[in-house]
């Protein structure tokens, strides 16, 4: 009886320690099927490999675990008006899952919410009572970095059109420097402009002006073409993960490779320092003209029926994944 008792106990340790107390069961074509959190969803991890949990939300209880999760609503300096603040309510948590909401404020502007684990310059305020020379003001230590690994996401699309979702990355440091290795290269590892679709996935690396760098998975000019988009529809939950190896990026939907592993070929670059998790929703078209454009009649006619129906981007899980060696 000691001995079962003792046996017992060391394997709740192991499971309450993320170690590879997994259960492996069914395969995925090219992952497998992964009991990492008990009671609820698999993780779909790459076959052949072993891998420890050292980071995740599963979205319990009824409010957003400000432990791990930082609104985003600010954008060079200037408060960004279309990012929701939290008084807006555009983040709900219930049953298991963070429901990201689009929402109409009385004056007519479109919110929806843009959640991250640590932040980069473009986060800033402008600092008004800054007496020094220095543009940035007091910045807040990131929740939750991590370099490499296996980043997962369980999610419901958005049901309808004028705004999108994604699961990405970035850098404190993005842009900083011309070496992408140094400071960093975003992860668009899931981006939805249509409902039902996801295109391809995009790296960005230098910045965002004269020195950009970019590439995609799989290998194509055009993010949005037709014979690279993965229709996966919006009315279930579908998983995709990313995994960042010293050596390039492999991106899986629903357990499948989706694209060529990219980071080592020509023009292609690989992050080799933490970078942070972010969730978010946005509107069309604000990031046009410098981030000046508003919606049309036409688009505030569709963004109307999106908040009248309470769409919404769902996620049952985030889970971040170090490889086992």
């Amino acid at each position: 009886m000691k001995i079962d008792a003792f046996l017992y106990a060391f394997a709740a340790a192991l499971a309450l320690s993320g170690c590879c107390a997994m259960r492996s069961s069914e395969s995925c074509s090219d992952c497998v099927s992964v009991s990492a959190v008990e009671g609820r969803e698999p993780s779909l991890l790459p076959k052949g490999r072993s891998f420890r949990l050292v980071w995740n939300d599963e979205f319990d209880g009824d409010r957003l675990d400000e432990s791990k999760w930082s609104y985003r609503t600010n954008f060079w300096g200037n408060r960004a008006p279309w990012f929701a603040a939290p008084e807006d309510n555009a983040v709900e948590v219930k049953d298991g899952r963070v429901h990201l909401k689009i929402m109409k404020k009385p004056d007519g502007q479109y919110v929806s919410p843009q959640l991250q684990t640590g932040e980069l310059m473009w986060d800033m305020a402008w600092d008004e009572k800054r007496t020094g020379f220095f543009p940035l003001p007091k910045r807040e230590k990131p929740k939750f970095v991590h370099r490499y690994g296996y980043y997962e996401c369980r999610f419901r699309l958005q049901r309808k059109r004028g705004w999108w979702s994604a699961f990405w990355m970035q850098t404190e440091q993005q842009g900083c420097t011309l070496d992408p290795a140094i400071s960093g290269v975003e992860h668009d590892i899931m981006e939805s402009f249509t409902p039902g679709e996801i295109i391809a996935h995009c790296f960005h690396a230098n910045g965002y002006s004269g020195n950009y760098v970019g590439f995609k998975t799989p290998r194509v000019k055009d993010a949005f073409a037709s014979n690279v988009v993965a229709r996966v529809g919006s009315d279930g939950f579908h998983t995709i993960g990313m995994l960042w190896e010293p050596d390039g990026y492999t991106v899986y939907i629903d357990g499948v490779q989706h694209g060529e592993k990219v980071g080592s070929g020509e023009g292609e670059a690989v992050s080799h320092i933490p970078e942070f998790i972010l969730l978010t929703t946005e509107c069309h078209p604000y990031r046009g003209k410098r981030m000046t454009a508003q919606p049309d009649e036409k688009l505030r006619k569709t963004l109307d029926e999106a908040v009248a129906a309470g769409d919404d981007f769902v996620v049952d899980y985030v889970r971040v994944y170090d490889e086992v060696r």
